[in-house]
This record gives structure tokens, sequence and C-alpha cells, in this order.
């Protein structure tokens, strides 16, 4: 299954979070946001737009949740056991899915509760019910964005460093929660690579002690990097590890 295959799986499952963000949902819904906007629009041009929204779940997905940290260590930990194409991208990528949703469950919550319930209720309009959604995202990316790579990206366009949490626009904190996400990232694959390239300097050393020029260090390494991985069960220490560095 291709990747885009399984971003349009996972944008089914964030959907009904995002409803009022998207403009997808079920009938008694669209009638909720067909009220809400603007008359001046045609039907077939409103659906037109909700739809073109639906478009930007995969966007919002990498750019707004812990998708970005997670994909890249467990891609990062594939690199470091020496393994090319083994698990593949979709396997991977489908891990990633899951373990965002749990990494994200609490703040799709707070978004549930603060704007879509309300929202499907007719208790709000789609302006503010999409304001409310937006806060619980919000409030976990500036808790997860390094102050300094804010900073950076307000200089780079050219702004004026905001007051307060509530001054931070999306546009600047969006950018520079993904810089922190990369960052993080690869600190937590620097420290998983060093075990591993222990093992391929020792691995390498005593070949050449051997006298065995010819053998390539990867291949008495590898096993044994794989073995390494099993007894510790790494993949389920990665797992709680990547969870746990977003529980504060």
């Amino acid at each position: 299954m291709t990747r885009g295959k399984y971003f349009a799986l996972f944008a089914l499952l964030l959907g009904g979070l995002l409803l009022p963000v998207v403009g997808w949902c079920t009938d008694p819904i669209q009638d909720a946001i067909a009220r809400a906007s603007s008359e001046d629009y045609s039907p077939i041009l409103r659906s037109f737009l909700l739809l073109s929204l639906l478009s930007l779940i995969p966007l919002l997905v990498i750019a707004m949740t812990a998708f970005t940290r997670i994909i890249v260590v467990l891609s990062l930990v594939r690199s470091a056991l020496g393994l090319q194409q083994t698990p593949p991208n979709s396997v991977l990528l489908t891990l990633a899915m899951f373990l965002t949703l749990f990494a994200m469950n609490p703040v799709f919550q707070s978004a549930k509760q603060a704007g879509l319930d309300p929202y499907i209720r007719h208790e709000i309009s789609a302006p503010i019910a999409v304001e409310r959604v937006f806060q619980p995202f919000k409030l976990f990316m500036i808790q997860q964005t390094h102050q300094e790579d804010l900073l950076a990206v307000i200089r780079m366009a050219k702004m004026t460093p905001p007051k307060s949490v509530d001054d931070i626009g999306a546009l600047q904190l969006i950018p520079a929660f993904m810089l922190s996400e990369l960052r993080t990232a690869f600190q937590i694959g620097f420290v998983i690579f060093l075990p591993f390239l222990l093992i391929d300097l020792v691995v390498a050393a005593i070949l050449m002690a051997l006298g065995m020029i010819m053998l390539p260090p990867t291949t008495v390494s590898l096993p044994l990097k794989i073995l390494l991985f099993l007894l510790i069960n790494g993949w389920g220490l990665l797992a709680q590890a990547l969870l746990s560095s977003y529980q504060h």
C-alpha cells in the first residue's frame, strides 16, 4: 500500500476530530456548516471549498502533531541497524500513525470537547469552533517548541517578537514547532546510533586483528545489532520512549 493511502486512512481517523476545520462530516453537521457559511457562495462552490480543505488533512497531521518526530526517529533506528528497506516504509508509516494517535489523544479530546461538541449541538458558529479546536493544538505546539526556534522563525518572517503566548500566530508557530521536532528527533537518533556504532567499531577491530580484511564488517555486525535490538525489546522500548517524551 502506498504512502498516500496510509495518509488517507489517517485522514479518516482524524477527520472526526477536525470537522470544523476541514468541513468533512455527516449530513446533520453539513447542514450546520451550511448555515454558518456565507450565503454569498453557491452550494456548488461551498462544496468545492470544503472538499478542497479535506486535502489539507495530511499537511495538518505532519505540521501540527507528533508524527514528524516519531517517523524521523523510526527511520533513524532503521538506518542505525544498517537495514535499508526493512521494516518497509509502509510499516513505519502505519506504526507512526498509531503512535501519533496515542500521543495526541489528550489534545484530540480537548479539541473535541472545546469546539467540536458545541458545534455539533449548534451552540457555537463555525469560526468560533475553528478557533476553539485550534487552541489545544496551539498549546501542545508551544510546549514542544524551543524558544530559539520560534525566535529564528520570527526573525526570518521579519516580525517583532510576541509579547505573550496569545500573540504567537500559527504562521510562525507551526514552522518553529516542526524545526523543534526535527531537532529533538535527531537528538534521540544520535543517542540510538551510539551503541550500534560501538558494535561496528568492535567488530571491525576484531576482524582487522584476525587478519580477515576481505570480510566486510557489516556482514558480522548486522546480525549482532539485530540480536541486541531483539534482546532489549528495542521496538517496544522505542515506542514507549517516544510516547513518554510528550508526557510532561
